[in-house]
């Protein structure tokens, strides 16, 4: 599958350089990681949640666990994770759990976690098990636009 045509079209929209790192078939963020030889620090995965208002992207290091908690505290109000329906529903050219963390590209509120702040390179689901996008910190910086972030996440 390589890169989803939507987010295909967003990163060159939005005239973001990237490159795609190909890997072996991974399903695990902590494990796509090992298979593309990059750090899960900086391997950005995106959890998709659900609340009465609709879907959030939370996206965290492959390292991390999103922290519902934190969220519920932060959007003052019950958030759940999405099914495995609302994934397909949402990202119909990815792999169920494929999830690019671009949520712009697919009109998704995003909150980031600010431990992806300062990452000097950043890589993250291409809509495949067996591709990625890496991008400079500042670009995937600007991606995010003007996105919530803070401490949503928990070191695994």
């Amino acid at each position: 599958m390589a890169v989803s045509m939507t987010l295909k079209e967003y990163l060159d929209n939005a005239g973001v350089h990237y490159d795609l790192v190909e890997h072996p078939y991974a399903v695990t963020s902590l494990h796509i990681a090992n298979e593309a030889h990059v750090s899960g620090e900086n391997l950005a995965k995106a959890v998709v949640l659900k609340n009465g208002d609709g879907y959030i992207l939370a996206v965290v290091p492959a390292t991390h666990h999103v922290q519902l908690g934190k969220l519920r505290k932060h959007f003052n109000r019950y958030i759940v994770l999405a099914s495995e329906q609302d994934l397909h529903a949402l990202f119909r050219d990815c792999s169920v759990g494929a999830i690019p963390p671009i949520g712009k590209a697919y009109g998704i509120d995003v909150i980031f976690d600010n431990s992806l702040y300062e990452r000097g390179d950043v890589y993250f689901e291409a809509g495949d098990y067996m591709d990625l996008i890496h991008v400079s910190g500042s670009d995937f910086r600007d991606l995010m636009g003007n996105a919530r972030h803070g401490e949503i996440s928990q070191h695994i």
